[in-house]
C-alpha cells in the first residue's frame, strides 16, 4: 500500500513538487526595492517636517512636552484618515500600497515618535513630576486613539460625500 506522500506526488524529502508553469514567488512587500524606496522617501519628508516643528517649538523649552504631544496626536489623526481613505478606495495593492508605505509608514512613521514619548515620560518621572508624566501618558494614548478615530470618521464622511457627487 502506498503512503500519503507517494500517492500525492511529494518528493523524497516530503515537499510538494513545484509547478514549472506557476509564476515565481514574489518577494514579500517589505523586501521589494520599490517599497523600501517609498518608505525612505516618506521618511525624509516626515523627518524634515518633525525637525521644523521641533525647531520652531523645542520640546524641552517648557514644563510639559507639548511639541511631541501635538506631533503624535496630529500624526495619529492623519494616519487614521489616510488608512481609512485607502481602505475605502480598494485593496492594499498598486498605488494604494505605495501611498500607504510612503505616507503612512514613511512620512507619518518618521514624523511621529514613540521613542521621544517614552524618553520624555522617563524624564518627567526622573524630575519627580509623576502627575505630569501620568497626564502625558494618558493624553498621548487616550487622545491619540480618539484622534485616529476622528480621522477615520472624517475620512468616511469625506469619502461618502465625494462618492455622492459622481
Amino acid at each position: 500500500m502506498n503512503n500519503f506522500h507517494e500517492t500525492h506526488g511529494a518528493t523524497a524529502d516530503g515537499s510538494l513538487p513545484v509547478d514549472p508553469d506557476s509564476p515565481a514567488p514574489s518577494r514579500p512587500v517589505h523586501a521589494q526595492p520599490a517599497a523600501i524606496a517609498a518608505v525612505a522617501l516618506g521618511g525624509l519628508v516626515g523627518t524634515g517636517v518633525r525637525y521644523a516643528a521641533e525647531t520652531a517649538y523645542p520640546p524641552n523649552s517648557g514644563p510639559f512636552p507639548f511639541t511631541t504631544l501635538v506631533i503624535n496626536l496630529t500624526g495619529a489623526f492623519v494616519l487614521g484618515m489616510l488608512l481609512e481613505r485607502l481602505a475605502l478606495s480598494g485593496p492594499d495593492e498598486g498605488w494604494r500600497r505605495r501611498i500607504r508605505l510612503c505616507i503612512g509608514t514613511g512620512v507619518l512613521g518618521s514624523y511621529t515618535t514613540y521613542s521621544s514619548f517614552a524618553l520624555e515620560t522617563v524624564e518627567l518621572l526622573q524630575d519627580h513630576r509623576v502627575l505630569a508624566a501620568a497626564l502625558y501618558m494618558t493624553i498621548s494614548v487616550v487622545v491619540g486613539t480618539f484622534a485616529a478615530g476622528a480621522g477615520i470618521v472624517l475620512a468616511q464622511r469625506f469619502g461618502a460625500h465625494t462618492e455622492d457627487k459622481r
